[in-house]
């Protein structure tokens, strides 16, 4: 896999971005993620947004991060609040969501971040089960999703 920095407003965020959704649609009922965002969120140093392409240069796979701090949705000053992360159907099982958070955790750090937070739902039991394995661990509700029964948030040190 090939693992690059694109804009969030790339094409193929953006296709990968309307899968997403549509997934988060079936599972939820609803409309999908409706959180606040924007391209530059995602632009070095305050974030960073990735794809995974096969070898057929086709994206399977997607992460980003962006820079928070301490405001009124209970952020902290020195977060990183992961988003988007997203493997296809038929890529999932390689391990790529693993190593797309591995490298977002990594670049986050090395921007000064201290902890990198997520928002995820209960009805996505591998997306929880990827963040407990990874050392991610339960934590006060932030964001847009914070007063939501169906909303989990987790954290870990950076």
């Amino acid at each position: 896999m090939d693992i690059r920095r694109v804009a969030f407003d790339h094409p193929d965020a953006v296709e990968l971005n309307d899968e997403v959704q549509a997934e988060y649609a079936v599972r939820y009922g609803d409309d999908g993620d409706v959180t606040p965002l924007d391209p530059s969120m995602f632009e070095p140093p305050l974030g960073l947004y990735l794809i995974a392409y096969d070898a057929e240069d086709r994206p399977v796979a997607t992460g980003g991060w962006r820079t928070q701090d301490e405001n009124d949705e209970g952020y902290s000053d020195g977060d990183a609040e992961l988003k988007r992360m997203f493997v296809i159907g038929q890529a999932r099982g390689n391990g790529l969501a693993r190593r797309i958070l591995g490298a977002l955790e990594a670049d986050a750090r090395a921007a000064g971040r201290t902890r990198m937070v997520l928002e995820t739902g209960n009805k996505q039991p591998e997306a929880i089960a990827l963040y407990a394995s990874s050392g991610y661990e339960p934590c006060v509700k932030f964001g847009h999703y914070r007063f939501h029964e169906d909303s989990r948030c987790f954290a870990k040190p950076l």
